[in-house]
């Protein structure tokens, strides 16, 4: 087999394909086991937001409670209605969860893929430090899709489906929009709890370093806030909830662009 420096430009636009492909597969593959266990995927995990029952309202009630709080997290029900106005909604909701579920859960999957494309590309030496970038990414963005689901999106029904103009308007959700809340929520905290994954590749290609990052963190801190305030409701309690674990994972970040660089100057001399 040619080694990868001896591959043209046609052959690893053949090879990155191949991956594409396979990546897909995969992901179709855990979309349709995602498809056939319907009740699951929305009763227990769409839906369960929605239920007061859910982990994260019982634990905000007990501590309102243990310090003596009046919450509407200990109610019964939230005020509002899911419903779908649509012929094909149901349908839609359907195919489009199990699409999004499979990728969540061929994730690894599809960042193994991944690294077998670009891995060829690096020194022997690099490949055996980056063996657990398999793990460590998946990890991150598992950590990060449980954050959005357990933290984010329970605020941000909470939130959401509490507030009223008026008492004469009825909350009654449309269902896109109400699964729409949970899957990006959870989706996009998934992605960004990546950011110490793309540093360390954007530091090894040298469009990175600790210096850039930390003269700009105070931008860096400005995007965050935005960022939070994109993904949560309009309150800031929810935002400074996501914001806290974003900004440790930039410091980390810096860390980690510290040691990418003082490992190439070792070797440099």
């Amino acid at each position: 087999m040619n080694s990868s420096n001896e591959m043209s430009f046609i052959d690893h636009l053949e090879e990155l394909r191949w991956n594409i492909i396979r990546s897909l597969v995969a992901v179709m593959i855990m979309a349709c086991v995602c498809f056939i266990f319907k009740e699951f995927i929305f009763d227990v995990i769409i839906f369960g937001p929605k239920k007061l029952s859910f982990p994260t309202y019982k634990f905000l009630c007990n501590a309102a409670t243990f310090v003596n709080i009046e919450t509407n997290f200990c109610g019964e029900e939230f005020p509002f209605v899911i419903q779908n106005r649509t012929m094909a909604g149901q349908f839609s909701a359907h195919i489009w969860t199990s699409i999004i579920g499979g990728f969540i859960i061929s994730f690894p999957y599809v960042i193994y893929e991944l690294w077998k494309f670009i891995s060829p590309g690096m020194h022997e030496n690099e490949r055996k430090r980056s063996r657990g970038f398999i793990f460590i990414s998946s990890l991150l963005f598992f950590t990060g899709v449980l954050f959005g689901y357990y933290v984010v999106t329970p605020f941000s029904i909470n939130f959401l489906g509490s507030y009223q103009v008026s008492k004469e308007v009825l909350n009654e959700i449309d269902l896109s929009s109400f699964i729409g809340l949970v899957r990006s929520s959870s989706l996009a905290c998934g992605i960004v709890f990546e950011l110490p994954i793309i540093m360390y590749f954007l530091t090894k290609v040298g469009l990175v370093t600790p210096d850039i990052l930390i003269r700009y963190r105070k931008y860096a801190l400005i995007a965050v806030l935005i960022l939070a305030a994109i993904i949560t409701p309009p309150d800031v309690a929810s935002q400074i909830i996501v914001a806290i674990p974003i900004l440790i994972l930039y410091q980390i970040s810096i860390s980690i662009s510290r040691f990418v660089i003082k490992k190439d100057l070792k070797k440099s001399k």
